[in-house]
């Protein structure tokens, strides 16, 4: 819109400079007047539209079973990310979110973080992507792997996977042979029905909330958010806790 106002103040002051040059006043008067009209909208629509209300948080409930997580078993917090390595997205909570959750929610103990798969059908990497992932999880290596492929959806493939596996030291045959074969293919796949089964349908999304037995009841997030959104729904969360 800047821009948009740049090209309108010059062409306002070529107008002006060529009142000599072949206008006559009243036609160079009348471009002026059209120019400065045009100006003003676009002042106004420089201003912010009022904000609608938002809606109300959608609650959703989930269950939870044995999968890759990170932090304290019994945290009153549980944060379930359902996620696509080839998403560009997703790498951009990975890298500009997800830090700050680690550290103040994670790493002390207010929030664990369980990592799920939706490996979207419009991504050709993305289920191997999730395959090479849980192959190294079978090597007690998930979360290396994770952080890798997370930090670079634009470098995917079997040649990334093999080069991945050497940098954290994996068993490469077996790595391969896990990667090449469909191991984990179902899992990957019932991971993405279960997004679907509360309305997820794009990556990343989450369910944020509290767990009773195998049961988390929580609310849904979708998409990139901003850091100070996951701590505001956490620290609520918190707070709410008898």
């Amino acid at each position: 819109m800047k821009i948009g106002l740049l090209v309108i103040a010059i062409a306002i002051c070529s107008v002006s400079y060529g009142f000599g040059e072949g206008l006559s006043k009243g036609q160079g008067d009348a471009i002026l007047n059209e120019l400065r009209q045009i100006r003003t909208l676009l002042e106004r629509q420089q201003q912010p539209p009022a904000q609608p209300l938002s809606p109300a948080p959608e609650k959703v409930t989930l269950k939870l079973g044995a999968e890759y997580s990170l932090g304290r078993g019994d945290a009153p917090v549980v944060i379930v990310e359902y996620t696509d390595y080839e998403c560009g997205y997703c790498n951009l909570f990975y890298t500009v979110t997800y830090p700050g959750i680690r550290k103040n929610f994670i790493d002390t103990g207010k929030a664990r973080f369980v990592k799920r798969d939706l490996a979207l059908d419009f991504h050709p990497n993305a289920l191997k992507a999730a395959q090479a992932a849980r192959c190294a999880g079978d090597q007690g290596k998930f979360w290396e792997m994770h952080d890798i492929l997370s930090a670079n959806p634009d470098a995917l493939g079997a040649e990334a996977y093999a080069r991945y596996a050497r940098d954290i030291s994996l068993d490469a045959g077996a790595f391969k042979a896990c990667t090449e074969s469909d191991k984990h293919v179902e899992d990957i796949r019932e991971s993405g029905k279960g997004a679907g089964s509360v309305g997820i349908t794009g990556t990343p999304s989450f369910v944020v909330g509290t767990v009773t037995g195998d049961t988390l009841d929580g609310i849904r997030i979708v998409g990139a958010q901003p850091y100070a959104v996951f701590e505001m729904v956490i620290k609520e969360y918190i707070a709410a806790q008898p």
